[in-house]
Protein backbone atom coordinates (compact mmCIF):
# COMPACT_ATOMS: atom_id res chain seq x y z
CA UNK A 1 0.00 0.00 0.00
CA UNK A 2 1.28 3.33 -0.66
CA UNK A 3 2.44 5.45 2.42
CA UNK A 4 0.05 8.56 2.07
CA UNK A 5 1.50 12.18 1.30
CA UNK A 6 -0.60 13.86 4.29
CA UNK A 7 1.46 11.26 6.72
CA UNK A 8 4.63 10.99 5.21
CA UNK A 9 6.02 14.15 4.22
CA UNK A 10 9.34 12.44 2.39
CA UNK A 11 8.07 12.37 -1.24
CA UNK A 12 10.90 10.10 -2.30
CA UNK A 13 12.72 11.77 -4.55
CA UNK A 14 15.07 14.09 -2.53
CA UNK A 15 11.67 16.40 -1.25
CA UNK A 16 9.31 16.51 1.39
CA UNK A 17 6.06 18.65 1.79
CA UNK A 18 4.88 20.31 4.73
CA UNK A 19 3.97 19.28 6.99
CA UNK A 20 7.37 17.52 8.41
CA UNK A 21 4.86 15.87 11.86
CA UNK A 22 0.99 16.39 11.01
CA UNK A 23 -1.47 16.40 13.68
CA UNK A 24 -1.50 19.54 16.29
CA UNK A 25 2.56 19.62 17.30
CA UNK A 26 2.39 23.40 18.46
CA UNK A 27 5.58 25.07 19.87
CA UNK A 28 7.95 22.26 18.63
CA UNK A 29 11.49 22.12 20.20
CA UNK A 30 14.69 20.06 18.61
CA UNK A 31 17.46 18.69 19.62
CA UNK A 32 20.20 17.41 17.11
CA UNK A 33 21.87 14.24 18.68
CA UNK A 34 24.97 12.84 16.33
CA UNK A 35 23.26 11.44 13.39
CA UNK A 36 19.50 11.71 14.91
CA UNK A 37 17.23 14.60 16.03
CA UNK A 38 14.40 14.76 18.91
CA UNK A 39 11.38 16.46 19.23
CA UNK A 40 9.04 17.37 21.75
CA UNK A 41 5.93 20.07 21.91
CA UNK A 42 3.00 21.34 24.58
CA UNK A 43 0.94 18.69 25.55
CA UNK A 44 -1.24 21.39 27.30
CA UNK A 45 -4.03 19.13 29.01
CA UNK A 46 -2.93 15.44 27.81
CA UNK A 47 -1.92 12.67 30.01
CA UNK A 48 0.74 11.52 29.12
CA UNK A 49 2.47 14.40 27.95
CA UNK A 50 5.57 15.61 26.84
CA UNK A 51 5.48 13.34 23.50
CA UNK A 52 8.97 12.78 22.21
CA UNK A 53 9.50 11.68 18.62
CA UNK A 54 13.11 10.58 17.00
CA UNK A 55 13.81 11.50 13.34
CA UNK A 56 17.41 10.54 11.01
CA UNK A 57 16.70 13.66 9.13
CA UNK A 58 13.92 16.03 10.19
CA UNK A 59 11.48 14.90 8.00
CA UNK A 60 10.76 11.21 8.95
CA UNK A 61 9.51 11.20 12.38
CA UNK A 62 8.79 7.63 14.47
CA UNK A 63 7.36 7.92 18.37
CA UNK A 64 9.81 7.19 21.08
CA UNK A 65 8.69 7.58 24.33
CA UNK A 66 6.54 10.04 26.78
CA UNK A 67 8.47 12.43 29.17
CA UNK A 68 5.56 13.37 31.59
CA UNK A 69 3.61 10.25 32.86
CA UNK A 70 1.42 11.73 34.85
CA UNK A 71 0.86 15.76 34.94
CA UNK A 72 0.40 18.08 37.67
CA UNK A 73 -1.63 20.63 35.06
CA UNK A 74 -1.38 21.88 31.54
CA UNK A 75 1.92 21.77 30.28
CA UNK A 76 3.27 24.61 27.96
CA UNK A 77 6.04 25.74 25.18
CA UNK A 78 9.01 22.94 26.27
CA UNK A 79 12.49 23.32 25.63
CA UNK A 80 14.57 19.86 25.39
CA UNK A 81 18.29 20.51 25.68
CA UNK A 82 21.60 18.38 26.08
CA UNK A 83 24.27 19.52 29.06
CA UNK A 84 26.94 17.48 29.63
CA UNK A 85 25.62 14.26 28.79
CA UNK A 86 22.65 14.55 30.21
CA UNK A 87 19.01 15.80 28.88
CA UNK A 88 16.36 17.75 29.90
CA UNK A 89 13.30 18.89 29.14
CA UNK A 90 12.71 22.38 30.45
CA UNK A 91 8.49 23.34 30.64
CA UNK A 92 6.09 25.23 32.18
CA UNK A 93 3.19 24.32 34.36
CA UNK A 94 0.06 26.53 33.80
CA UNK A 95 -3.05 26.53 36.20
CA UNK A 96 -5.90 24.71 34.66
CA UNK A 97 -9.85 24.03 35.76
CA UNK A 98 -9.02 20.18 35.99
CA UNK A 99 -5.46 20.52 38.62
CA UNK A 100 -5.84 22.48 41.60
CA UNK A 101 -1.78 21.37 42.28
CA UNK A 102 -0.57 24.59 40.32
CA UNK A 103 -1.89 27.83 41.27
CA UNK A 104 0.91 30.24 38.65
CA UNK A 105 2.61 29.34 35.85
CA UNK A 106 6.17 27.36 37.23
CA UNK A 107 8.73 26.21 35.39
CA UNK A 108 9.66 22.74 35.89
CA UNK A 109 12.03 19.70 34.58
CA UNK A 110 12.60 16.14 33.50
CA UNK A 111 15.75 15.08 32.76
CA UNK A 112 16.92 11.45 31.43
CA UNK A 113 20.41 9.85 30.58
CA UNK A 114 19.10 9.47 27.13
CA UNK A 115 16.48 11.39 25.35
CA UNK A 116 14.79 7.93 24.50
CA UNK A 117 14.14 8.40 28.39
CA UNK A 118 13.63 6.97 31.17
CA UNK A 119 12.58 10.22 32.41
CA UNK A 120 12.73 11.48 35.98
CA UNK A 121 9.52 12.81 38.21
CA UNK A 122 9.13 16.61 37.77
CA UNK A 123 11.20 18.84 39.31
CA UNK A 124 10.56 22.58 39.60
CA UNK A 125 12.78 24.79 39.38
CA UNK A 126 11.70 27.91 41.88
CA UNK A 127 10.73 30.11 39.21
CA UNK A 128 7.51 31.32 38.94
CA UNK A 129 5.45 33.50 36.92
CA UNK A 130 6.91 33.07 33.79
CA UNK A 131 6.70 30.26 30.87
CA UNK A 132 8.39 29.20 27.81
CA UNK A 133 11.75 28.17 29.25
CA UNK A 134 15.04 28.40 27.32
CA UNK A 135 18.17 26.53 28.17
CA UNK A 136 21.95 28.34 27.45
CA UNK A 137 25.52 27.90 28.61
CA UNK A 138 26.91 31.50 28.80
CA UNK A 139 30.84 32.13 28.02
CA UNK A 140 31.07 31.76 31.33
CA UNK A 141 29.84 28.00 31.33
CA UNK A 142 26.78 28.96 33.66
CA UNK A 143 23.58 27.98 32.84
CA UNK A 144 20.77 29.50 32.29
CA UNK A 145 16.94 29.80 31.67
CA UNK A 146 15.66 32.66 29.28
CA UNK A 147 11.51 33.16 30.27
CA UNK A 148 9.09 34.87 28.41
CA UNK A 149 9.06 38.52 28.61
CA UNK A 150 12.46 38.26 27.62
CA UNK A 151 13.75 37.28 31.46
CA UNK A 152 16.80 35.75 32.50
CA UNK A 153 17.77 34.00 35.48
CA UNK A 154 20.69 31.33 36.24
CA UNK A 155 20.84 27.50 37.00
CA UNK A 156 22.37 25.64 39.63
CA UNK A 157 25.20 23.61 38.02
CA UNK A 158 22.78 20.15 38.02
CA UNK A 159 20.29 22.33 35.67
CA UNK A 160 17.41 21.53 38.66
CA UNK A 161 16.98 24.68 40.29
CA UNK A 162 17.25 28.70 39.20
CA UNK A 163 19.69 30.35 41.93
CA UNK A 164 18.81 33.89 40.79
CA UNK A 165 15.67 35.76 40.55
CA UNK A 166 14.46 36.52 36.71
CA UNK A 167 15.30 39.50 35.46
CA UNK A 168 14.40 41.73 31.81
CA UNK A 169 16.94 41.27 29.71
CA UNK A 170 15.23 41.88 25.94
CA UNK A 171 12.75 44.12 25.19
CA UNK A 172 12.23 42.56 21.88
CA UNK A 173 11.85 44.19 18.57
CA UNK A 174 8.67 45.86 17.50
CA UNK A 175 7.10 45.54 14.06
CA UNK A 176 4.82 48.72 12.51
CA UNK A 177 1.64 49.37 14.06
CA UNK A 178 -0.29 48.90 10.97
CA UNK A 179 0.23 45.19 11.06
CA UNK A 180 -2.39 42.64 11.79
CA UNK A 181 -1.59 40.81 14.95
CA UNK A 182 -3.00 39.34 18.01
CA UNK A 183 -0.91 40.60 20.69
CA UNK A 184 2.46 41.67 20.90
CA UNK A 185 3.35 39.03 23.04
CA UNK A 186 7.46 38.62 23.44
CA UNK A 187 7.48 34.59 24.24
CA UNK A 188 9.20 31.09 23.32
CA UNK A 189 12.84 31.97 23.39
CA UNK A 190 15.06 29.81 22.02
CA UNK A 191 18.87 30.31 21.88
CA UNK A 192 22.12 28.97 20.46
CA UNK A 193 25.79 30.03 19.92
CA UNK A 194 27.43 29.74 16.42
CA UNK A 195 30.55 31.84 15.98
CA UNK A 196 31.57 34.36 18.34
CA UNK A 197 27.33 34.79 18.62
CA UNK A 198 24.42 33.41 21.14
CA UNK A 199 21.64 34.03 18.96
CA UNK A 200 18.17 34.53 20.69
CA UNK A 201 14.97 33.46 18.39
CA UNK A 202 12.10 34.66 19.93
CA UNK A 203 7.85 34.62 18.84
CA UNK A 204 5.83 37.86 18.66
CA UNK A 205 2.42 38.93 17.20
CA UNK A 206 0.59 36.18 19.19
CA UNK A 207 -0.16 32.54 18.62
CA UNK A 208 -3.29 32.68 17.60
CA UNK A 209 -5.78 35.38 16.60
CA UNK A 210 -5.44 36.62 13.06
CA UNK A 211 -3.14 34.32 10.15
CA UNK A 212 -0.55 37.20 10.15
CA UNK A 213 0.15 37.60 13.58
CA UNK A 214 2.62 35.34 14.67
CA UNK A 215 6.28 35.55 13.43
CA UNK A 216 9.86 34.46 14.26
CA UNK A 217 12.26 37.31 15.42
CA UNK A 218 16.54 36.95 16.20
CA UNK A 219 18.54 38.67 18.15
CA UNK A 220 21.87 38.69 18.71
CA UNK A 221 25.00 39.38 21.30
CA UNK A 222 28.68 38.21 21.76
CA UNK A 223 27.83 37.47 25.51
CA UNK A 224 25.17 36.02 27.38
CA UNK A 225 24.96 39.15 28.92
CA UNK A 226 23.68 41.07 26.10
CA UNK A 227 23.46 43.83 24.67
CA UNK A 228 21.26 42.54 22.39
CA UNK A 229 21.64 43.17 18.77
CA UNK A 230 18.23 43.12 16.16
CA UNK A 231 18.46 41.38 13.27
CA UNK A 232 17.93 44.11 10.72
CA UNK A 233 15.63 41.51 8.65
CA UNK A 234 13.34 40.57 11.11
CA UNK A 235 11.08 39.39 11.59
CA UNK A 236 13.34 36.16 9.85
CA UNK A 237 9.57 34.41 8.97
CA UNK A 238 6.42 35.06 8.83
CA UNK A 239 2.76 34.56 7.69
CA UNK A 240 2.54 37.68 5.11
CA UNK A 241 -1.03 36.85 3.97
CA UNK A 242 -4.29 35.31 4.34
CA UNK A 243 -3.43 33.34 0.76
CA UNK A 244 -0.34 31.52 1.86
CA UNK A 245 -0.65 27.81 2.63
CA UNK A 246 0.74 28.53 6.29
CA UNK A 247 -0.93 30.79 8.80
CA UNK A 248 0.36 31.78 12.22
CA UNK A 249 4.04 30.55 11.43
CA UNK A 250 5.97 31.17 14.25
CA UNK A 251 7.97 29.78 17.63
CA UNK A 252 10.90 28.46 16.25
CA UNK A 253 13.75 26.26 16.88
CA UNK A 254 16.86 26.50 14.80
CA UNK A 255 19.04 23.35 14.11
CA UNK A 256 22.76 22.46 12.45
CA UNK A 257 21.91 19.42 10.58
CA UNK A 258 26.12 19.30 9.87
CA UNK A 259 28.29 21.43 7.83
CA UNK A 260 26.99 24.33 9.27
CA UNK A 261 24.10 23.52 7.27
CA UNK A 262 20.46 25.12 9.36
CA UNK A 263 17.28 24.45 9.16
CA UNK A 264 14.25 25.55 11.17
CA UNK A 265 11.15 23.75 12.63
CA UNK A 266 8.18 25.77 13.73
CA UNK A 267 4.82 25.79 13.90
CA UNK A 268 1.48 26.67 12.16
CA UNK A 269 -2.14 26.63 11.08
CA UNK A 270 -2.95 24.59 7.95
CA UNK A 271 -5.11 27.66 5.32
CA UNK A 272 -8.45 26.62 6.37
CA UNK A 273 -7.68 23.33 8.48
CA UNK A 274 -7.18 25.44 12.14
CA UNK A 275 -9.09 22.43 13.23
CA UNK A 276 -6.12 20.48 12.83
CA UNK A 277 -4.23 22.18 15.03
CA UNK A 278 -0.51 23.97 14.49
CA UNK A 279 1.57 21.66 12.59
CA UNK A 280 5.23 20.88 12.70
CA UNK A 281 6.89 22.93 9.75
CA UNK A 282 10.46 22.90 8.34
CA UNK A 283 12.06 25.04 6.20
CA UNK A 284 16.27 25.87 5.16
CA UNK A 285 17.71 28.20 7.00
CA UNK A 286 20.08 31.00 4.79
CA UNK A 287 23.12 33.34 6.66
CA UNK A 288 23.97 36.74 5.53
CA UNK A 289 27.77 37.64 4.69
CA UNK A 290 27.31 39.56 8.10
CA UNK A 291 26.13 36.42 9.76
CA UNK A 292 22.52 37.17 10.45
CA UNK A 293 19.84 33.65 9.37
CA UNK A 294 16.72 34.11 7.41
CA UNK A 295 14.13 31.74 6.05
CA UNK A 296 15.07 30.78 2.72
CA UNK A 297 11.86 28.87 1.60
CA UNK A 298 9.79 31.06 -0.89
CA UNK A 299 6.44 28.75 -0.28
CA UNK A 300 6.04 26.45 2.43
CA UNK A 301 3.47 24.71 0.76
CA UNK A 302 5.31 23.70 -2.09
CA UNK A 303 7.94 20.03 -1.93
CA UNK A 304 11.31 21.26 -0.36
CA UNK A 305 14.43 19.36 -0.94
CA UNK A 306 15.56 17.50 2.09
CA UNK A 307 18.08 18.50 4.91
CA UNK A 308 19.58 15.04 4.77
CA UNK A 309 19.36 12.43 1.86
CA UNK A 310 19.37 9.19 2.38
CA UNK A 311 16.16 7.79 4.42
CA UNK A 312 13.72 5.81 3.87
CA UNK A 313 9.50 7.90 3.40
CA UNK A 314 8.30 6.75 6.88
CA UNK A 315 4.92 7.39 7.47
CA UNK A 316 2.90 8.47 10.76
CA UNK A 317 0.84 5.77 12.13
CA UNK A 318 -2.41 6.28 11.82
CA UNK A 319 -4.36 5.28 14.99
CA UNK A 320 -6.28 2.62 13.93
CA UNK A 321 -6.15 0.45 17.43
CA UNK A 322 -7.28 -3.02 18.34
CA UNK A 323 -6.13 -2.60 22.09
CA UNK A 324 -4.04 -5.58 21.70
CA UNK A 325 -1.36 -2.79 23.83
CA UNK A 326 -2.58 0.81 23.15
CA UNK A 327 0.38 2.96 22.13
CA UNK A 328 -0.23 5.81 25.20
CA UNK A 329 1.34 9.12 24.29
CA UNK A 330 1.63 8.02 20.41
CA UNK A 331 -1.96 7.53 19.67
CA UNK A 332 -4.23 7.92 22.95
CA UNK A 333 -3.90 10.45 25.54
CA UNK A 334 -6.55 11.40 28.59
CA UNK A 335 -7.81 14.69 27.94
CA UNK A 336 -8.40 17.03 31.11
CA UNK A 337 -6.89 13.98 33.43
CA UNK A 338 -6.56 13.46 37.02
CA UNK A 339 -3.60 12.76 38.56
CA UNK A 340 -4.53 8.19 38.75
CA UNK A 341 -6.30 8.47 34.95
CA UNK A 342 -5.17 5.49 34.13
CA UNK A 343 -5.91 3.02 36.49
CA UNK A 344 -9.52 3.86 34.70
CA UNK A 345 -8.22 1.03 31.95
CA UNK A 346 -7.78 -2.11 31.63
CA UNK A 347 -6.97 -4.46 28.47
CA UNK A 348 -9.61 -7.12 28.60
CA UNK A 349 -10.72 -7.97 24.68
CA UNK A 350 -10.70 -4.49 23.78
CA UNK A 351 -10.27 -1.62 25.57
CA UNK A 352 -12.37 -1.54 29.41
CA UNK A 353 -12.64 1.80 30.72
CA UNK A 354 -14.23 2.19 33.98
CA UNK A 355 -16.89 5.79 33.27
CA UNK A 356 -16.21 8.97 35.22
CA UNK A 357 -18.33 12.26 35.32
CA UNK A 358 -22.12 12.70 33.64
CA UNK A 359 -21.22 12.81 29.71
CA UNK A 360 -18.57 13.90 27.53
CA UNK A 361 -17.26 17.33 29.13
CA UNK A 362 -16.12 15.63 32.87
CA UNK A 363 -15.66 12.26 31.37
CA UNK A 364 -11.44 12.86 30.67
CA UNK A 365 -12.22 10.99 26.97
CA UNK A 366 -9.38 9.24 25.28
CA UNK A 367 -8.34 11.90 22.47
CA UNK A 368 -6.00 10.99 19.29
CA UNK A 369 -4.63 12.71 16.36
CA UNK A 370 -6.81 13.96 13.62
CA UNK A 371 -3.71 14.36 10.39
CA UNK A 372 -5.50 15.20 7.70
CA UNK A 373 -8.35 17.14 6.11
CA UNK A 374 -10.34 14.27 5.52
CA UNK A 375 -10.89 11.13 7.54
CA UNK A 376 -13.35 8.85 8.71
CA UNK A 377 -13.14 6.77 12.36
CA UNK A 378 -15.27 4.41 13.79
CA UNK A 379 -15.55 1.82 16.92
CA UNK A 380 -17.80 -0.72 18.49
CA UNK A 381 -18.68 0.09 21.64
CA UNK A 382 -19.71 -2.02 24.86
CA UNK A 383 -21.33 -0.69 27.69
CA UNK A 384 -21.84 -2.24 31.05
CA UNK A 385 -23.79 -2.06 34.27
CA UNK A 386 -24.96 2.20 33.88
CA UNK A 387 -22.67 3.34 32.14
CA UNK A 388 -22.50 5.51 28.16
CA UNK A 389 -19.59 6.00 25.84
CA UNK A 390 -19.10 7.06 22.87
CA UNK A 391 -17.50 8.47 19.67
CA UNK A 392 -16.52 12.15 19.36
CA UNK A 393 -14.85 14.68 17.31
CA UNK A 394 -13.37 16.38 20.40
CA UNK A 395 -11.99 20.14 20.91
CA UNK A 396 -11.97 20.35 24.48
CA UNK A 397 -14.49 19.94 27.34
CA UNK A 398 -16.68 23.07 26.13
CA UNK A 399 -16.87 22.20 22.19
CA UNK A 400 -17.75 18.49 20.64
CA UNK A 401 -19.69 16.82 18.54
CA UNK A 402 -20.43 13.00 17.86
CA UNK A 403 -22.76 10.34 19.62
CA UNK A 404 -22.94 8.11 22.64
CA UNK A 405 -24.75 5.13 23.65
CA UNK A 406 -26.22 4.09 27.28
CA UNK A 407 -27.49 0.38 25.85
CA UNK A 408 -31.09 2.17 25.35
CA UNK A 409 -31.04 5.17 23.47
CA UNK A 410 -28.79 7.09 21.49
CA UNK A 411 -27.04 10.70 22.71
CA UNK A 412 -26.60 13.28 20.02
CA UNK A 413 -24.41 16.02 20.45
CA UNK A 414 -23.28 19.37 18.87
CA UNK A 415 -21.28 22.10 19.91
CA UNK A 416 -20.86 21.14 23.26
CA UNK A 417 -23.78 20.26 24.49
CA UNK A 418 -26.14 17.35 24.10
CA UNK A 419 -28.80 18.13 21.42
CA UNK A 420 -32.71 17.84 21.14
CA UNK A 421 -32.29 15.07 18.20
CA UNK A 422 -34.15 11.81 19.15
CA UNK A 423 -31.40 9.48 16.72
CA UNK A 424 -33.79 6.06 16.69
CA UNK A 425 -31.66 3.28 17.27
CA UNK A 426 -32.48 -0.37 19.01
CA UNK A 427 -31.54 -1.00 22.73
CA UNK A 428 -28.43 -3.53 23.12
CA UNK A 429 -25.25 -3.73 24.69
CA UNK A 430 -22.97 -3.10 21.49
CA UNK A 431 -23.55 -0.88 18.59
CA UNK A 432 -20.83 0.54 16.07
CA UNK A 433 -20.50 3.96 15.35
CA UNK A 434 -18.83 6.21 12.62
CA UNK A 435 -17.85 9.57 12.46
CA UNK A 436 -17.16 10.49 8.97
CA UNK A 437 -15.30 14.81 8.66
CA UNK A 438 -15.02 15.01 5.27
CA UNK A 439 -13.59 19.13 5.05
CA UNK A 440 -15.44 19.88 8.05
CA UNK A 441 -18.83 18.55 7.13
CA UNK A 442 -19.03 16.15 9.90
CA UNK A 443 -21.82 13.03 8.85
CA UNK A 444 -22.41 10.16 12.02
CA UNK A 445 -23.87 6.06 11.43
CA UNK A 446 -24.36 3.58 13.46
CA UNK A 447 -25.56 0.00 13.45
CA UNK A 448 -25.50 -3.21 15.07
CA UNK A 449 -22.53 -5.65 14.64
CA UNK A 450 -23.10 -7.40 10.96
CA UNK A 451 -25.99 -5.26 9.90
CA UNK A 452 -26.04 -2.44 7.44
CA UNK A 453 -25.32 1.18 8.72
CA UNK A 454 -27.72 3.77 9.36
CA UNK A 455 -26.81 7.19 8.77
CA UNK A 456 -27.36 9.76 11.34
CA UNK A 457 -30.68 12.31 10.43
CA UNK A 458 -28.28 15.19 11.37
CA UNK A 459 -24.93 16.66 9.62
CA UNK A 460 -22.11 19.09 11.52
CA UNK A 461 -20.33 21.75 9.54
CA UNK A 462 -17.48 21.72 12.17
CA UNK A 463 -15.05 24.50 10.19
CA UNK A 464 -15.33 27.28 13.24
CA UNK A 465 -14.30 24.50 15.74
CA UNK A 466 -10.98 26.02 16.57
CA UNK A 467 -8.64 27.95 18.43
CA UNK A 468 -9.72 31.61 17.29
CA UNK A 469 -13.34 31.12 18.29
CA UNK A 470 -13.29 29.08 21.49
CA UNK A 471 -9.95 30.86 22.52
CA UNK A 472 -8.31 27.33 23.83
CA UNK A 473 -4.90 26.56 21.95
CA UNK A 474 -6.45 22.71 21.06
CA UNK A 475 -7.49 20.82 17.98
CA UNK A 476 -10.28 18.95 16.91
CA UNK A 477 -9.37 15.35 17.38
CA UNK A 478 -11.15 11.77 17.46
CA UNK A 479 -12.33 11.08 20.68
CA UNK A 480 -13.81 7.79 23.10
CA UNK A 481 -15.75 8.47 26.22
CA UNK A 482 -17.26 6.32 28.95
CA UNK A 483 -19.12 8.40 31.74
CA UNK A 484 -21.52 7.25 34.79
CA UNK A 485 -20.90 3.98 37.04
CA UNK A 486 -20.28 1.28 34.96
CA UNK A 487 -17.16 0.39 32.35
CA UNK A 488 -17.66 0.29 28.32
CA UNK A 489 -16.08 -1.57 26.58
CA UNK A 490 -14.13 -0.32 23.04
CA UNK A 491 -13.11 -2.21 20.46
CA UNK A 492 -11.61 -2.37 16.72
CA UNK A 493 -10.82 1.60 16.32
CA UNK A 494 -10.21 2.65 13.12
CA UNK A 495 -8.92 6.00 11.25
CA UNK A 496 -9.26 6.54 7.62
CA UNK A 497 -7.99 9.16 5.60
CA UNK A 498 -10.41 10.02 2.96
CA UNK A 499 -8.67 10.34 0.15
CA UNK A 500 -5.18 11.26 1.34
CA UNK A 501 -6.56 13.78 2.80
CA UNK A 502 -6.42 15.96 -0.10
Amino acid sequence: MPLDSRRAPDLGDGTFLNPVLPGDRPDPSVLRVGDRFYLTYSSFDASPGLTVWSSPDLVNWTFVTCALAEPHSTVFAPDLVEHAGRYFIYFPYIPSAWSDSIRTPEIWVVHADSPEGPWSEPVFTGVAGAIDPGHIVGEDGERYLFLSGIRRCRLSADGLRAVTEPEYVYDGWRYPEEWVTEAYALEGPKLFRRGDWFYLVSAVGGTGGPPTGHMVIVARSRSIDGPWENAPANPIARTWSADEAWWSRGHATLVDVGDDSWWMISHGYENGFRTLGRQALLEPIEWSEDGWPHAAADDLGAPIRKPIEGSAPVAIPAPSDDFGAPAWGERWVFDNPARDELTRVRLEEGLVLRGKGRGPADSSPLTTWSMDRGYEVEVEVEVRDASAGGLLLYFDDRLFYGMGWDGTAMQSYAGGIRTHWPEPAEPGAVIQLRLRNDHHIVTGWHRRPGEEWTRHGVRYDTSGAHSATINDLKSLRPALFASGDGEVVFRRFRYRPLDGGE
